[in-house]
């Protein structure tokens, strides 16, 4: 229902934009998030977006250099990554709660996933 895209390999202090769409029964019922995890790691929130008045959250390590967008008309989700650094090599996920809140950063919380994107960032 999730397909993530736009990944690829980038020099630190690159961008590079990534892409979800989504197959939902209403896609504006969704709050939608990103997250990343690299192996062996937990997964770890990355931004999340409201579902219609464009409120963000951002995890910390991100603020300033991402940023998550939505466009409800075509069912799709956005993270422009900006000032890439290695330690953001990771597979990105997009994610959908249905009414969900903006602040949920629990992985657990979200119940639909795409497949994920590989983002390697080289230093």
């Amino acid at each position: 229902q999730l397909q993530a895209s736009g990944g690829g390999l980038v020099q630190a202090g690159g961008s590079l934009k990534l892409s979800c769409a989504a197959s939902l029964r209403t896609f504006s019922d969704y709050c939608l998030a990103w997250f990343r995890q690299v192996p062996g790691k937990e997964r770890e929130f990355v931004a999340t977006i409201s579902r219609l008045d464009g409120t963000t959250y951002y995890a910390d390590s991100v603020k300033g250099r991402f940023t998550i967008s939505r466009d409800n008309a075509r069912n799709t989700v956005y993270l422009q990554m900006n000032g890439l650094k290695p330690e953001d090599t990771a597979i990105y996920y997009c994610a959908a709660q249905r009414y969900g809140s903006v602040y949920e950063v629990r992985a657990a919380k979200y119940n639909d996933w795409g497949r994920g994107t590989l983002v390697t960032v080289s230093s």
